[in-house]
């Protein structure tokens, strides 16, 4: 494999960046690959619900489905948890991390804020604050989000509950991370009507 010249990123030479362009291009191609595999991964983590983290996620994205949300939402339903892994204390942000090259800011911004949001359900079990969500009771994604949470998030721990498997969302996710990162033409909000 070629490697480049240089030891500091400033004595880099355009030989050397166009390599590391080249190896990087196809790194970032098999990103897909990478979110199956980390997914897959989510079947071994935290331990203790009646179903694994990855059959909670595919359970999250199935509801999606079925209450007829967009790709972008199920793909976001899917992938919402990667961070439990990596990031305990902070999922939701190091999962809207991820997705935020590739979907609206409005999804970004519902899996950056589904952990402060699903908080509701649980944290005056542990003495913490279940209500920090109501900061944001007057952003205009605020509803989206619970309904992510309520339908989609909190509700996918039933081992009964007819799951797709991963192989059927693939495509869907294989769609999403393989755009354009950061196109405008995805990124852009819908207009909103007003009156």
């Amino acid at each position: 494999m070629d490697t480049v010249e240089f030891v500091q990123m400033k004595d880099g030479t355009a030989r050397d960046y166009s390599i590391l362009h080249k190896l990087e291009t196809d790194y970032c191609r098999a990103l897909p690959d990478r979110l199956l595999t980390a997914l897959e991964r989510l079947g071994d983590s935290l331990q203790g619900y009646k179903v694994s983290r990855l059959e909670h996620s595919l359970q999250s994205a199935t509801r999606a489905e079925a209450d007829g949300a967009d790709i972008e939402i199920i793909v976001a339903a899917l992938v919402h948890d990667l961070g439990d892994e990596l990031a305990p204390e902070n999922h939701s942000q190091l999962a809207a991390s991820i997705v935020r090259p590739f979907v609206r800011a409005e999804v970004t911004w519902i899996v950056e804020m589904h952990g402060l949001f699903q908080m509701k359900y649980y944290a005056h079990f542990y003495g913490r604050d279940p209500d920090g969500h109501l900061a944001y009771r007057d952003h205009p994604w605020y509803d989206a989000c619970w309904r992510f949470c309520e339908r989609y998030d909190q509700a996918a721990f039933d081992p009964a509950y007819p799951t797709k498997p991963l192989a059927y969302f693939e495509p869907m996710l294989r769609e999403v991370f393989s755009r354009q990162p950061f196109d405008p033409a995805v990124l852009k909000e819908p207009a909103r009507a007003t009156g």
